[in-house]
């Protein structure tokens, strides 16, 4: 027989204004949830939204259009932009 997996807890605390409280518990409440239950899965979809946020870039159909057609076709380089693409060849050979 295989062993079974230990799940591991970690123990999370904050400090919040009874007011704060308050709300969270008639939220619970509401869910028919415990306030540990409703907390960690408020703060894991708030995690996961804000790491969607920094990791996702959105683009209207225009915008998309533009950047596809930069890559497609970009600009020369500028003289400055030269230099900077040889030099970073240089120190990076």
């Amino acid at each position: 027989m295989m062993p079974r997996e230990t799940i591991r807890t970690a123990r999370f605390e904050a400090r919040v204004s009874p007011e704060v409280l308050a709300v969270v518990k008639r939220a619970a409440e509401l869910q028919g949830r415990s306030v540990s239950d409703f907390v960690v899965d408020a703060a894991r979809d708030a995690a996961h939204r804000a790491i969607e946020e920094a990791c996702i870039i959105r683009l209207s159909v225009e915008d998309q259009h533009r950047f596809a057609e930069a890559l497609l076709n970009p600009e020369p380089l500028t003289p400055s932009m030269e230099r900077a693409v040889a030099r970073y060849l240089s120190l990076n050979a």
